[in-house]
């Protein structure tokens, strides 16, 4: 068994796991559409022996059980000015 996995073309960097290839009967329609157009990029077995895509396995059988479907977001984007600032904070103490 396989599950589906598309991307979408509007938002970057968000994937959409789903049970059936083309199968959306289990997504809100909400989330259809504000993904927008989705391209299919593999098809992947239910049980794969490793996390793959920095997805945890079992975060994505939770979900299929509890929705039907996982959405696999971007990651958040990197705080340099907050890096930064620490850096120098840490720096300004070692004096």
């Amino acid at each position: 068994m396989f599950c589906a996995v598309y991307k979408s073309l509007k938002k970057q960097q968000t994937y959409l796991y789903i049970e059936k290839k083309d199968d959306f009967s289990k997504v809100p329609a909400s989330l259809i559409e504000l993904m927008g157009a989705k391209e299919l990029v593999m098809l992947v077995p239910k049980r794969p022996t490793k996390d793959f895509a920095s997805v945890k396995i079992d975060a994505i059988e939770a979900a299929f059980k509890e929705q039907g479907y996982y959405l696999q977001l971007p990651p958040p984007p990197e705080n340099y000015l907050k890096q930064h600032l620490a850096a120098q904070a840490k720096a300004k103490n070692k004096q």
